[in-house]
């Protein structure tokens, strides 16, 4: 029965994994392009109240990380319509709030736990809801990818082909939200972002053209996440942690094939 309960508890780990690293490296070939790869690392923090008060009230994480995600992106994107202030300082901003109020709000037992993540905690509920999403997500980047890179290198040039900047960034924005708040239980909120980032680094390194850049970034997200899962079983260190590293150690080898 144990056994059981443990290859149950892997193979709920290994599937989460794989969809959120898939979906965030390929979010982060545009998220790197868009010169925004620190905006993952901040969004992860502004999760941290609704986090703190899932750990407090006994209530599911992701909800949480999603509740806050969703409230502090929507006053990004607030500031961002009424200012000249670029995307990056606005979330600064809001990442610092966030981390103030979720220090007073977190039992300090529980800090481990939501900074680095705990793939031990996530159940069929959670893997369920995170295939559903990162297929979602999937599908929504693909659709609007052409046009964020095309705003990318150009307000002016994507306005001249009618696209709505401002209603594009808010769902650019979105999909980085809701990526965080599937994430935070393999990675905590002080991790996830280098799992949006490094794999599509990694794949920048060695790609010719955005397609071998994008799905590239996808591959290296599944790769790092399965290869993390597997030594988490195998040595028992935090899953979260040996995710990042493994993709850090495949960005220096497509780092030294580049040269």
């Amino acid at each position: 029965m144990t056994t059981l309960m443990i290859d149950s508890q892997f193979f709920y780990s290994l599937i989460t994994s794989v969809f959120i690293g898939g979906v965030a490296g390929y979010l982060g070939s545009l998220m790197v392009t868009k010169r925004m790869a620190l905006v993952g690392d901040a969004v992860g923090h502004i999760a941290l109240p609704g986090v703190a008060l899932a750990v407090v009230y006994n209530f599911n994480i992701i909800l949480g990380a999603f509740i806050s995600l969703m409230i502090g992106i929507f006053v990004i994107w607030l500031f961002k319509t009424g200012t000249n202030l670029h995307t990056e300082a606005l979330t600064g901003i809001v990442f610092a709030a966030s981390i103030a109020i979720a220090f007073l709000l977190l039992p300090s037992g529980d800090l481990e736990t939501v900074l680095i993540g705990d793939i031990t905690k996530i159940n069929a509920a959670d893997v369920v809801i995170s295939v559903f999403f990162s297929i979602i997500i999937f599908l929504i980047l693909k659709k609007i990818f052409p046009k964020m890179i095309l705003a990318t290198l150009s307000d002016d040039l994507a306005l001249s082909q009618k696209i709505n900047v401002k209603k594009y960034d808010l769902i650019y924005l979105v999909i980085i939200g809701v990526i965080v708040a599937l994430g935070i239980k393999i990675l905590g909120s002080l991790l996830i972002g280098a799992l949006v980032v490094i794999p599509a680094s990694a794949s920048r390194n060695v790609s010719r053209n955005m397609f071998e850049y994008s799905y590239g970034g996808m591959l290296i997200g599944i790769i790092s996440c399965i290869l993390g899962v597997a030594l988490f079983s195998i040595i028992g260190f935090p899953a979260g942690p040996l995710i990042v590293l493994v993709s850090a150690i495949i960005f220096l080898i497509t780092f030294l094939l580049k040269k």
